[in-house]
């Protein structure tokens, strides 16, 4: 039971007491629809007059609790509830609006709006009462039900011939239906797929990413390792060159020395023959010297082999590297090309799936229908001999798609000039486009083109034109 602002008056009066025949409740529905609002018409007897703070209410009753207490001719059945006891015992209520002149008729009609959200939630059965502002009850209504509207609540009238026209158009439409089944099963089929295809070439492409990123990991090792070994090689050189200087003026000052004991093997010679001794152990001395220095002229030259074969190891690091560099660019450009594929492959099937939603509609509104009209479609059964004896007998409507094959060969009036050479008739680049038309197909009606391979959904196509 809801509370309002402000109760309505009440009373613990018996049922006995109340006098039921003074309001008449006028066009009661036997249930109202559940989310909508309710208006409540009734009518004022002739000997009653109502009060400002009378009130109408909406009492819970039981169906098998209700009797019939008058019936008269002018006013029809009065009934009143004794599945409730008192006047407290109401669900919801409203103020009764006073008419401004009584003796006028059409004050004696009233009606009063409920709101839905003041309503019942449930099934159980309800009545209208009106009650004065001593709380007594002056009249009551039939009982009803809020509740929706069931098929039970309808009766349909139908003759033999319509049902069996009926029954005709559900098998043809259950058979379009368990065609169009096929064709979205064909459709699924597809999607899978090429999403099979799609998971193919994600995998490959993770496969792509990894190898990608091992050899750019080997790249920068081979890197790091070459640059360690050039540090090395140039640390050495750097030593062997300081070595080298050290022994350039080692050998300028064994040079100078030499000089400088050859003028004085020359004074010794000029100056003393006894000194002679003393000149050939200078010559031996000299002759040591010598060969000390040819060995560091030896030990020079390996050194400036090593210096040359460290500038060929530094190239050949330099054309790895490169090769190394070059082998990535092309593994970036064929994970690019994987990508393009890739975001291909998306395309088409988003194009699948908003393919397969239109057959879907298309499905669901062919379904709304109960038949269709022959003379309508497009594509007619052919009337000539020789349209009759291509057409499949098993068609009820002929072959919708027969009109396609016939267009595929062309006709002398349907060459067109040709865009390259302008020529009129047929020419190199007009017998290269027919022999190229096989691997495509051309709607009639929208000139769509279709690949060979979607024969299906070129077939789908040109139907959805006949609908």
């Amino acid at each position: 039971m809801e509370e309002t602002i402000k109760d309505p008056p009440t009373s613990a009066v018996l049922l006995d007491h109340c006098h039921f025949s003074q309001v008449i409740f006028n066009s009661v529905e036997k249930f109202y629809i559940p989310g909508g609002d309710v208006t409540c018409h009734y009518t004022f007897t002739q000997h009653f007059i109502p009060r400002r703070k009378d009130w109408i209410g909406i009492f819970r009753c039981s169906l098998n609790q209700t009797i019939q207490l008058l019936i008269t001719p002018d006013t029809g059945s009065i009934w009143h509830q004794v599945g409730w006891k008192t006047t407290r015992e109401y669900y919801t209520f409203m103020w009764v609006t006073l008419p401004i002149d009584l003796n006028n008729k059409s004050a004696k009609q009233q009606e009063v709006q409920f709101k839905a959200y003041y309503l019942p939630k449930d099934d159980e059965y309800y009545q209208f009462c009106y009650v004065d502002e001593d709380g007594v009850v002056r009249g009551a209504s039939i009982p009803f039900q809020f509740r929706p509207e069931n098929e039970e609540d309808i009766l349909v009238v139908t003759t033999q011939g319509e049902v069996e026209e009926i029954e005709q158009h559900n098998k043809e439409l259950c058979k379009e239906n368990q065609e169009l089944k096929d064709s979205c099963v064909s459709l699924q089929k597809q999607n899978s797929d090429m999403q099979a295809e799609l998971q193919k070439k994600q995998e490959e492409l993770e496969t792509l990413q990894s190898i990608n990123k091992k050899l750019e990991l080997k790249v920068k090792e081979q890197k790091d390792y070459w640059e360690t070994e050039l540090l090395q090689l140039k640390e050495q050189n750097q030593k062997m060159s300081s070595e080298n200087e050290k022994m350039g003026i080692r050998v300028d000052q064994l040079q100078a020395q030499l000089s400088t004991q050859e003028k004085e093997m020359e004074k010794l010679v000029q100056g003393d023959q006894d000194k002679t001794e003393q000149l050939e152990q200078l010559k031996k001395e000299n002759d040591h010297l010598f060969l000390s220095l040819t060995e560091q002229r030896k030990d020079q030259k390996k050194l400036e082999q090593t210096v040359e074969q460290m500038k060929q190891n530094e190239t050949t690091a330099m054309k790895k590297q490169q090769e190394l560099m070059d082998e990535n660019f092309d593994l970036s450009k064929r994970l690019s090309e994987n990508k393009i594929i890739c975001n291909a492959l998306k395309r088409e099937k988003e194009r699948l799936e908003g393919e397969n939603d239109l057959l879907k509609r298309e499905n669901s509104r062919l379904l709304s229908y109960m038949g269709l009209d022959f003379n309508s479609l497009p594509y007619q059964v052919p009337t000539s001999d020789e349209g009759g004896a291509r057409q499949n007998p098993g068609l009820a409507y002929g072959n919708p798609y027969s009109g396609i094959q016939e267009s595929s060969s062309p006709s002398p009036l349907s060459i067109k000039k040709c865009p390259i050479c302008k020529a009129d008739d047929i020419c190199d680049h007009t017998l290269e486009q027919q022999q190229m038309q096989p691997l495509c197909l051309n709607c009639p009606i929208c000139d769509k083109i279709f690949p060979a391979t979607e024969k299906q959904i070129f077939e789908d196509h040109v139907f959805c034109h006949s609908l």
